[in-house]
């Protein structure tokens, strides 16, 4: 079972079984949660993950897309630990940040297979080969 944790090691999650999807998002939202370029994230069904311990501190903006997105992070350090958004199938899904995982081994075997918010991505980024491009993620979350 795959298990994450922040840098200071207060929130630690875990989830079962497989993905649901893979990806990289270059969202204005995800340049400021993540602090980066874009984040990489594997959403994840909410039944199947779990703080283990911990108390995650939770903050909700609208995203620019229109839905409001929950950001969960440690309180102590900041890590910025997954979200979670109120469309579509994302109202079901754990949006985890996959450089929170403890182990290399499953942050290998998490490919991404969309690239999200392409619009926004730095433009001395290329393509990740062999990923769905999407300029605007509404077409695939809110249908």
């Amino acid at each position: 079972m795959p298990t994450g944790s922040c840098w200071c090691g207060e929130v630690k999650y875990e989830y079962s079984g497989e993905p649901t999807m893979k990806v990289i998002c270059h969202c204005l939202t995800c340049h400021k949660t993540g602090g980066g370029t874009h984040t990489v994230s594997a959403l994840v069904p909410s039944t199947s993950f779990r703080v283990i311990s911990g108390t995650p501190k939770a903050f909700t903006k609208q995203h620019e897309s229109g839905m409001m997105l929950t950001i969960n992070f440690c309180s102590t350090c900041g890590s910025t630990l997954w979200k979670k958004g109120d469309v579509g199938p994302l109202r079901e899904l754990a949006i985890v940040e996959v450089g929170t995982l403890d182990d290399l081994g499953v942050l290998d075997g998490l490919r991404p297979q969309a690239e999200l918010y392409t619009c926004y991505r730095a433009k001395w980024l290329g393509e990740l080969e062999g990923t769905v491009q999407n300029k605007e993620v509404e077409n695939t979350f809110q249908k």
